[in-house]
């Protein structure tokens, strides 16, 4: 907590100048909410959240389609003992997987128990920021016509937000409904005896498809690539469980802070290659058997770096799919054929089987790409599906696509869309040159989505305050990145990303899904625990890389 001779030392200074806030945070999501926190009850700043939607929630307030359930385990996806010891202690969850009703439910519980909604003005959203240099503040925006002003500009917008609609030709004459799965209603919507289509079949389509099919008449699910579809085994939580889990949430928590990935495991030191066929096998079978992301994270070391390694996973993928889809030739076309792991591998829940139904349909786009959407249609070049709902599945601008949808503006009215025109330049993945005051939690180039997101963001807002801290106690007001320390940081990011198979493979995470996008590996890859170690030397260091005025 800082010291009441630095809170006075604000006070004054914000009145001097005339400033609204001390920070301003964009964003009521996991990121946001744990920033007011510390901004607020940690620091005694003067901070405040604006947030576009009607309440908190972040990507859990926009995705509510059928099926929408988290992909990590619902005890390591939640915020640990650095926020609150009595939230991990009095929550309880559900299920191994908890769908999006409870982890929305759950974030709105942690906005109600930490008394946060005071300070977060929702309905709003920030559309513009310019650092004003000569009184070191930024100049925001918002969307209901305010202009505040405020020391921080804190971007909690996160990674997956701005939805990509692809342009397909006659969408806007179709007269039945249609949706994006990250724009979903928030009205319940029935599906029942209708003719549905679904375009994409990424982590949203796989949960999608095995929850319409229940219901509509028929399904068309439009495949562009076949993607390394885990089970996830999902099943309900036992109140025995949650005890023991939580006699243990520290030893978890560290655990996860310290792992590549964010969760607490990490594969054995161990080729693919240096174990026995028979031996291999068994191996897959197991985590294939446990569910979720152990098949990647929890067999072999070298999976992401050898190809002859990947291939093992590869066959052990196609002859997966082949005990579960009972068409050979439906078999052939959701075998993925690019290295495993570098897309992201959905986790699904009955999604293979969904092809054994009568009433479910598999056209690969590639082989017969679609032409046009028609009033009552769709028709690809070698046939026409009459539908009534069209749902696309077809993801985000992710990454980059929230942060530059704000117009933010540095030093001498420096846009970070054209500094960013060639693809995201960062420190750490927290701050960019030219940009004072300005922390990005999440940012492109650090974790994020390659982890547990939870764990990746509170390591931010966790290094932020720490930051902030220190500026306050010795009288800072202005941190930036120098150009050198992000020239380093973009080099090292690049030469690890280079080391994998990841970049060869086209996917959101090297922004391939979006026409005109620079290519390359938007999150850091060098794993959670590792990236952990740098800031922290970089913070002990008197924060290298940054000047401090």
């Amino acid at each position: 907590m800082i010291t009441t001779p630095a809170t006075q030392w604000h006070q004054a200074d914000r009145h001097q100048h005339s400033i609204d806030y001390d920070a301003v945070v964009v964003g009521a999501g996991f990121s946001g909410l744990y920033m007011l926190y510390c901004l607020r009850d940690k620091l005694n700043l003067k901070a405040r959240v604006y947030e576009k939607g009607s309440d908190v929630g972040g990507t859990w307030y926009w995705n509510r389609y059928p099926g929408a359930r988290c992909d990590s385990e619902s005890i390591y996806y939640c915020f640990s003992d650095h926020f609150s010891e009595a939230l991990l202690e009095e929550w309880n969850w559900t299920e191994r997987y908890a769908a999006q009703p409870e982890i929305y439910s759950y974030l709105r519980w942690v906005a109600d128990r930490m008394d946060l909604r005071r300070d977060i003005q929702f309905n709003t959203t920030v559309t513009g920021a310019s650092w004003d240099d000569d009184n070191q503040h930024w100049i925001v925006t918002l969307s209901d016509g305010q202009v505040i002003t405020a020391r921080f500009l804190i971007t909690a917008v996160g990674c997956l937000h701005v939805a990509n609609l692809p342009r397909i030709p006659g969408l806007e004459t179709f007269e039945g409904r249609w949706f994006h799965t990250g724009q979903w209603p928030h009205e319940p919507v029935d599906f029942s005896r209708r003719r549905v289509a679904v375009i994409g079949t990424g982590a949203t389509g796989v949960q999608v498809v095995p929850e319409v099919a229940t219901q509509a008449a028929h399904v068309y699910v439009f495949q562009r690539t076949p993607n390394h579809d885990i089970p996830a085994r999902n099943r309900p939580l036992t109140s025995d469980e949650m005890r023991e889990i939580k006699r243990h949430y520290k030893e978890i928590w560290q655990r996860m802070r310290t792992s590549g990935f964010g969760f607490p495991y990490d594969a054995p030191p161990r080729s693919a290659l240096s174990v026995s066929p028979e031996e291999r096998e068994q191996i897959y079978e197991q985590a294939w058997q446990k569910g979720g992301f152990r098949l990647g994270l929890d067999t072999f070391n070298d999976l992401l770096f050898d190809r002859e390694s990947n291939r093992t996973a590869n066959d052990f993928f196609r002859k997966k799919i082949a005990e579960i889809v009972s068409n050979p030739e439906l078999v052939d076309k959701l075998a993925p054929k690019y290295p495993f792991f570098t897309k992201r591998p959905p986790l699904e829940h009955g999604y293979y089987e969904a092809f054994n139904r009568d009433n479910v349909t598999l056209i690969d786009v590639r082989s017969e790409p679609i032409e046009a959407i028609t009033p009552r249609s769709i028709r690809t070049t070698a046939r026409e599906c009459e539908v009534d709902d069209i749902i696309f599945a077809t993801g985000f601008d992710a990454m980059t696509g929230a942060i530059l949808a704000i117009d933010i503006r540095g030093r001498n009215g420096l846009t970070l869309r054209e500094k960013w025109a060639d693809g995201p330049r960062t420190y750490l993945g927290l701050a960019t040159s030219g940009f004072p005051n300005l922390f990005m939690i999440t940012g492109p180039q650090s974790p994020s989505v390659l982890s547990n997101m939870p764990v990746s963001i509170e390591l931010h807002v966790d290094w932020i305050t720490e930051c902030l801290q220190l500026m306050s106690a010795n009288g800072f007001q202005v941190i930036e990145a120098t150009p050198e320390a992000e020239d380093g940081w973009v080099q090292h990011h690049n030469q690890v990303a280079s080391m994998t198979l990841i970049p060869e493979t086209d996917s959101w995470w090297v922004g391939a899904n979006i026409s005109g996008k620079p290519r390359q590996l938007y999150p850091y890859i060098g794993g959670l625990g590792n990236y952990r170690k740098i800031c922290e030397e970089v913070a002990q260091k008197g924060y290298e890389g940054f000047v401090l005025t």
